[in-house]
């Protein structure tokens, strides 16, 4: 009789301990910070939540905060571990911090996004490129925490890059301009910020291939080529602006006349082969004549063209 009470109490005992187990189990997983974002972010989260940084967790409107891709980086992934900055409540930074006002190097800033972003071809040559060079991070010009990161928005992306590039600004608000102020193309349609082997950041090793992508037409090959177009359409034109008609530096002839010496019409000879008896001496020269007149009225070809002049001595004349 009494082995089965000190049976039955052995058993009550036990399930006391088991209850009052799993009530601090409970009540410590109800003290516990949970993941609001990402999963393994409730280390950061605890302090840095909805009340007191909401903007930081916008990353959950992002890429980066897509849990269902087993591909999105944790906080740490970007921030470090950063130990003292636990340990310290906040009063030590980050071990890398991103803002305006980081001491952390721009080379870590950027290791740490190169990590994954790396691998992207139109990132393989950031070590050599101009924006690498002068000391910019990725952050610089994007927004990871942000839900619109508006270098990535065909619709401001120039915006970002204007911040630097004033004369650009300015450029693209000429008379004759591509339509980067009206959102139909951007800045990054024809460089590649991240580096490129070719020239300006150009998408395209030259300058002329870049171009091609959208005037093809201007591509040729032609029977009588202008040596320019094949060179640098930049010789030529200035893609952000100006204030002459199709993109060109200045108008016309005076662009022209920068390479060509000027001359204005010519008397032909007589079918005789003599010059006209009643003409002053010299006045079937070439004169210098520009006043309300346009090379391009004749040659209106201008990047090339399949047909001769059979009656000059130059052959490549870039006729209609």
């Amino acid at each position: 009789m009494l082995g089965e009470k000190m049976k039955l109490l052995r058993q009550i005992v036990t399930l006391c301990v088991c209850v009052g187990l799993l009530g601090a189990a409970a009540s410590k997983a109800a003290d516990s910070p949970k993941d609001l974002v990402l999963k393994g972010d409730a280390v950061c989260t605890a302090c840095h939540d909805a009340s007191g940084n909401p903007e930081l967790l916008s990353i959950g409107k992002t890429k980066h905060g897509t849990v269902a891709d087993a591909r999105t980086p944790t906080c740490t992934s970007c921030h470090g571990q950063s130990q003292e900055h636990l340990r310290q409540k906040g009063s030590a930074a980050p071990d890398i911090t991103y803002s305006a006002k980081s001491t952390t190097p721009a080379g870590a800033r950027n290791g740490a996004c190169q990590e994954c972003h790396q691998k992207d071809s139109r990132r393989f040559a950031w070590d050599s490129s101009t924006h690498q060079a002068r000391g910019l991070s990725c952050a610089s010009c994007h927004k990871v925490h942000a839900a619109k990161d508006l270098a990535r928005d065909k619709r401001t992306q120039s915006g970002v890059c204007f911040n630097c590039h004033k004369e650009q600004r300015s450029q693209i608000n000429k008379p004759s301009h591509h339509p980067i102020a009206e959102g139909k193309m951007t800045c990054s349609d024809c460089h590649n910020v991240h580096g490129s082997a070719g020239p300006k950041l150009m998408n395209r090793v030259r300058v002329n291939d870049t171009c091609y992508t959208c005037h093809a037409e201007k591509r040729g090959p032609f029977v009588h080529n202008h040596q320019p177009v094949g060179e640098d359409c930049s010789i030529c034109h200035n893609p952000h602006g100006t204030t002459a008609a199709s993109l060109l530096k200045t108008r016309p002839p005076f662009l022209c006349n920068t390479c060509h010496t000027p001359h204005g019409p010519i008397q032909p000879a007589l079918a005789n082969g003599s010059r006209p008896a009643s003409s002053a001496a010299g006045w079937w020269e070439p004169t210098v004549i520009t006043q309300g007149r346009s090379c391009v009225n004749c040659h209106s070809q201008i990047h090339g063209s399949n047909n001769p002049n059979s009656a000059a001595p130059n052959p490549q004349r870039l006729f209609r």
